[in-house]
């Protein structure tokens, strides 16, 4: 019987058993697996991992295992770069786009009201999900672990939190992504961003009431849904003040 070591660094330990975590893992084995295999068997997704080294060489997930080896695993780094090393994820999304599952659709609303683009899941079943982040480019939010273990995921992350405004300032901090918010630039609706429009051009859409006191108005240019700043104003922006209140660390 061979083993090697692992150690995992980070929020990777939030995947372990509480026993193993910020710990040496020792996997034992008999014939050689993959580094991914193995790292995923110990329950650590593969697209939350961004550099591997083993005896102080960076390898690749397709590295097999030998007897002996010391192995670290390390979180990914999308806001650093690490390209004089095996880089696992062939390079970060500079300009980060999301699709959120079926159980993130508050989250998804937050990320759009605070200036992402995030695609709706709809009802698209895990393989439609994976071919929408693998397509499009966008990273995956997901409460599903097995999930993210897919084999042609190549970006996504394993939402830790259950409520929508620590989901929203768990993923801003995660992905360093404080200096890019711009609120109120989409569409809640669809994710499109917003234009300004002339009120003598869509006075069909504006109720009576509301057209004699406003101005000003915002337009969807995918959906074509017309926004203002109505009655529910005060209510979004305390929204995006709660998520925003806590600093970056």
């Amino acid at each position: 019987m061979s083993e090697a070591v692992f150690r995992f660094y980070q929020e990777l330990n939030d995947f372990l058993p509480a026993a193993c975590r910020k710990l040496d893992v020792p996997f034992p084995f008999e014939v050689a697996p993959s580094v991914k295999d193995a790292m995923e068997s110990l329950g650590v997704p593969h697209v939350e991992v961004d550099l591997i080294v083993v005896d102080g060489v960076s390898v690749d997930f397709g590295y097999r295992l030998q007897n002996g080896d010391r192995i670290a695993v390390y979180p990914v780094f999308e806001a650093f770069d690490i390209t004089p090393v095996v880089r696992l994820r062939g390079g970060p999304l500079r300009e980060p786009a999301f699709v959120v599952d079926v159980h993130l659709g508050k989250l998804g609303k937050l990320l759009r009201l605070l200036g992402f683009d995030v695609a709706d899941a709809g009802d698209t079943n895990d393989a439609g999900l994976v071919r929408t982040s693998v397509e499009e480019r966008r990273i995956l939010l997901t409460r599903d672990r097995q999930l993210l273990k897919h084999g042609a995921l190549t970006h996504g992350t394993w939402v830790r939190s259950t409520d929508p405004i620590e989901q929203a300032r768990e993923i801003l901090q995660r992905f360093d992504l404080h200096g890019r918010v711009h609120p109120f630039s989409r569409c809640l609706a669809c994710g499109g961003t917003l234009r300004t429009v002339e009120k003598d051009d869509v006075l069909d859409q504006i109720p009576p009431k509301t057209a004699a006191w406003l101005d000003d108005y915002v337009e969807c240019s995918g959906c074509g849904k017309l926004y203002w700043e109505g009655t529910h104003w005060a209510r979004v922006r305390d929204l995006v003040s709660q998520v925003l209140e806590s600093p970056p660390r």
